[in-house]
């Protein structure tokens, strides 16, 4: 499902990938904060995530684009994207429909804490 557009110019223009092409994306529950997984995007899977209000996104062992949930009914539905200070990095906020990991947990994070030792503000 090519499309002839290309992402905006401006936006293009801002990012700056790895040497695949491809820029972080975190996602995020936009109403409670929540972080749920961590996905890769190049140009095409950002403009399709801008312009079609769902998650697009590129698969570094597939080797080709994924919109979440269009197996696992568990879609990930656009609510803002945002860009970060450097250009390397996209805040996805998303109501998240289901599981947001590939194992049917509600995040890729539940219960694989490391036990990081607790600082406190000095």
């Amino acid at each position: 499902m090519t499309s002839d557009a290309a992402l905006d110019h401006s936006v293009a223009a801002r990012l700056t990938r790895d040497a695949s092409g491809l820029v972080a994306a975190v996602v995020q529950q936009h109403d409670t904060g929540e972080v749920l997984m961590l996905g890769w995007m190049d140009d095409e899977a950002l403009r399709r995530t801008l312009t079609e209000g769902r998650v697009t996104f590129w698969s570094r062992s597939r080797q080709e684009y994924w919109r979440k949930g269009d197996t696992s009914g568990h879609v990930q539905h656009v609510k803002s994207v945002a860009l970060d200070c450097d250009g390397d990095a996209l805040l996805v906020r998303v109501d998240q429909v289901g599981a947001a990991c590939h194992t049917g947990e509600r995040t890729c994070f539940e219960g694989r804490d490391l036990g990081a030792a607790v600082g406190g503000a000095a």
